[in-house]
Order: C-alpha cells, then structure tokens, then sequence
C-alpha cells in the first residue's frame, strides 16, 4: 500500500515544477543560467537522462531556452511591443535611415536584425488580391520574404506583395538590401508615400515550418498582422501579412475615436 503522502510524480516532473517553482518566484531570474544536467543529477540523485527530461519539460513550456554550448537559460519574458500609431512615421525614418522595424527594435532597447529570403514574382493570394483590387488568375506580385530578430532571437515573419506595375525598375522588384530608409523609402522614390494603414488582427496556431524556424515551444499560437499601406490618393500599393510570436509579442494602439 502506498503512503498518502508518497509523491507519484515521475523524477523528471518533479525535478522541472521545483525549478519552474524557483523561477517564478524570482529565484532564477529572466536570462539566468539554470543547473546544469550534472548538477541537477547530483542534487537530486538521478541520472543525467532525468535531469535533462526535467530540462527539456522547461523548455517545452517555454520558460527556458538552450544555448547551443553553453546551457539553459531562463528564457526573457519582456515582449516586443508594436505600436501601431507611430511605427510608419515618415520623420522618424528620415531622422534614422532605418525601416520601422529597427527602430521600434531599438526604442526598446533591443538589437535588431532582418533577412530577406527571398525577391519572386508570383500570383496574389486571394485576400492580398482582394485588398490590393488585383484579378489573382491574371495579376502578379512582388514576394519579398523577409525574416526579423531581435537580440538575435527570431520574432517574426513578414511577407510582403506589391503589385509588379508598381514597382518595375525599382530595387524593390529584385533586390533585397534596400539601403537607407529600406522599403518606404523606396516607396517614396516611386512618388508613393504611406499616408495611413489598416491592420487586421487575428491568431492560430503555426504551421509546421513557421514554429521551427521561429523556434516556438509547443502550445504557443501566432499573431497574424494583415498591414495594407495607403497612399496620398488614399489608394492601397503594398500588403504585408506579419506572422509573429504570440509569446514575445504586444500590441499597442493609439485610435482617435471617430463621432
């Protein structure tokens, strides 16, 4: 007969709720190093495959992440905020020669990085066709892929479409870098500037390919970011589907309210 008060948790599972206790708690703090495999065996006299179990539970949970040769880490809670209302201001560019990205990045006092993946040409998907008024069966657009970190960490996946006419001749049709001022400036050498926006906001879960190459832990959804730029004509030039991490992800919005 076992006793009431015998513990039935598996080692592993006891080992990871003791140390999710002690980083809730504040006892490992955000961006600390967690007990190595080692340590963790000989403290709490298991095997180094218990240990790791233990680890690995963390990670899955998303509160600790793997450094390759180095450990585990408390993994930094602090989101990456998007303001809405001032992330394409027109001064702030000029003022930096950065996109909107690095410098929300950096306000936030964080390192950015982008890639772009990838420069085609290819037919509209049928909400990108409908928002930019193409004919998806006969239209072409732009695909640029492009794939932004900060502090090194993959938060986000931004695919942008362009309609060809739009931009024939111009480094946006075939180039990646975009140098000083990166996309709207770009933009505004072709005479369009982006006068307002309009963002449409939903979540899921990630594809397959998405929770990889964005390095989620399971269970964690996306935030999905349907932007559409307007031109001085109030006429739309340029959709950009955001696919971002919901767990290192805020959202702010400044909305004046209409009558």
């Amino acid at each position: 007969m076992t006793d009431r008060g015998e513990d039935r948790r598996p080692p592993s599972r006891r080992i990871a709720d003791e140390l999710r206790d002690k980083i809730e708690s504040g006892v490992y703090a955000p961006g600390e190093q967690l007990p190595s495999e080692r340590e963790l065996a000989a403290t709490y006299q298991t095997a180094r495959n218990t240990a790791r179990e233990a680890l690995a539970i963390l990670q899955s949970e998303g509160l600790a992440a793997a450094r390759h040769g180095k450990g585990v880490f408390v993994r930094q809670r602090r989101p990456l905020v998007r303001s809405g209302a001032d992330r394409y201001s027109k001064r702030a560019r000029d003022k930096s020669g950065l996109s909107p990205f690095r410098i929300e990045v950096m306000k936030q006092g964080r390192i950015p990085s982008t890639e772009c993946r990838s420069v085609t040409q290819v037919p509209p998907p049928a909400d990108v066709a409908e928002r930019l008024d193409l004919d998806p069966a006969t239209d072409l657009v732009v695909r640029r892929e492009n794939w932004y970190f900060a502090d090194g960490e993959p938060v986000q996946i931004g695919v942008t479409y362009i309609p060809v006419p739009i931009v024939l001749g111009s480094p946006l049709a075939t180039e990646k870098t975009l140098g000083r001022g990166s996309i709207y400036a770009r933009f505004e050498d072709l005479g369009r500037s982006i006068t307002r926006s309009r963002e449409e906001i939903s979540s899921r879960m990630p594809t397959p390919a998405e929770a990889s190459g964005l390095m989620m832990p399971p269970g964690v959804p996306v935030i999905v970011v349907l932007h559409t730029s307007f031109d001085q004509d109030i006429k739309p030039f340029e959709v950009t589907r955001f696919v971002m991490r919901a767990d290192l992800t805020g959202l702010d919005y400044h909305m004046p309210i209409e009558d």
